[in-house]
């Protein structure tokens, strides 16, 4: 099996190019979604993040308002609070690398010449390179992220662009992902050449899963 974790900055296009190397026959989990589930209220990183972060991160159900996190961790665009996002990835990351390394290994055992990607954000900041085979970092242009941020969230650009920001603050930037990289695709053009960019990356994929076994 080839263990590929793909990357890239925020609002970047990761979960559309995932999408086409899935429709490709890849196998995929967000990072993302693993969070989300650890933050359902019993889980222990659910407790430590409340213990860390207050009750007022809190809907009324007792669930995480992932908006009032994002507020907490990165500080607030309208105050001078610090940020405090490094505080919520050593309390995340170990949780969501384990079970993102479980699943990879599933993922093996059911299909020895399978392609298991791991989309995540922070795969270069976690320290989590080393866990896969190959490293595919999405870019695109800083104007280009304002603009789907505003569409996906429905804010106004500014908005979207104090967002953008502050998130990339705590990101590293394209230039240091494209050095660790073994595949870069960019999403700046259209959707068709991000797609041919994404078949010819699969394809070599492809060759070196079937040499495993």
């Amino acid at each position: 099996m080839l263990k590929v974790g793909l990357t890239g900055g925020i609002a970047s296009g990761k979960s559309t190019v995932g999408e086409m190397f899935v429709a490709l026959g890849t196998r995929l989990i967000q990072a993302d979604g693993i969070a989300h589930d650890l933050m359902r209220p019993g889980e222990k990183v659910y407790q430590d993040v409340v213990r860390h972060f207050g009750p007022g991160i809190l809907d009324p159900d007792g669930s995480v308002n992932r908006a009032r996190l994002a507020e907490a961790a990165f500080g607030s665009p309208a105050s001078k609070q610090a940020s405090r996002v490094e505080e919520l990835n050593r309390i995340v990351h170990p949780a969501v690398i384990q079970r993102q390394n479980e699943w990879m290994e599933e993922v093996g055992r059911k299909d020895a010449h399978a392609i298991a990607i791991v989309e995540a954000a922070l795969i270069l900041e976690a320290g989590a390179d080393p866990d896969f085979d190959r490293l595919i970092v999405v870019t695109c242009h800083l104007d280009q992220r304002i603009e789907r941020w505003a569409a996906k969230m429905k804010v106004s650009a500014e908005a979207a662009r104090r967002e953008i920001t502050r998130r990339m603050a705590a990101q590293l930037p394209d230039e240091e992902k494209i050095k660790a990289a073994d595949y870069v695709i960019a999403n700046s053009g259209t959707l068709d050449q991000t797609r041919e960019k994404v078949s010819e990356v699969y394809a070599k994929l492809r060759a070196e899963a079937e040499k495993l076994g």
